[in-house]
């Protein structure tokens, strides 16, 4: 099992979530984050003075997925969020060792 951790644009969240339902993946956890990379936030003016905005809105989407499903949803969060600019996001793949579902005690694959 891996767990995929995906940092999007918050406008692309429900085109990503719509496309991984297509491709039958239902479960995920998402939260509201802010942060920056590259792109090192940015500035605006409000009421005459200029600041600095350092961390930037965005979500992070949490997936737990057998190792069969795993390429397949990679490419479908890359095509779903991809914007072209700057600040699209990060996709990063992290090996699970077991899960565990607390209602039937299920273990492994079957309790995702």
């Amino acid at each position: 099992m891996k767990k995929i951790e995906a940092i999007i644009k918050p406008f692309k969240l429900t085109e990503v979530k719509d496309a991984l339902n297509e491709i039958g993946i239902t479960g995920m956890t998402v939260t509201e984050v802010k942060g920056f990379g590259r792109q090192k936030g940015h500035t605006e003016i409000y009421r005459g003075s200029e600041y600095t905005v350092d961390f930037l809105p965005k979500i992070k989407l949490e997936i737990v997925l057998p190792d069969a499903q795993v390429k397949a949803a990679i490419e479908i969060i890359t095509k779903s969020a991809h914007t072209g600019k700057i600040g699209d996001g990060k996709i990063f793949v992290l090996p699970v060792e077991t899960a565990i579902r607390i209602r039937t005690d299920e273990q492994g694959d079957a309790a995702v």
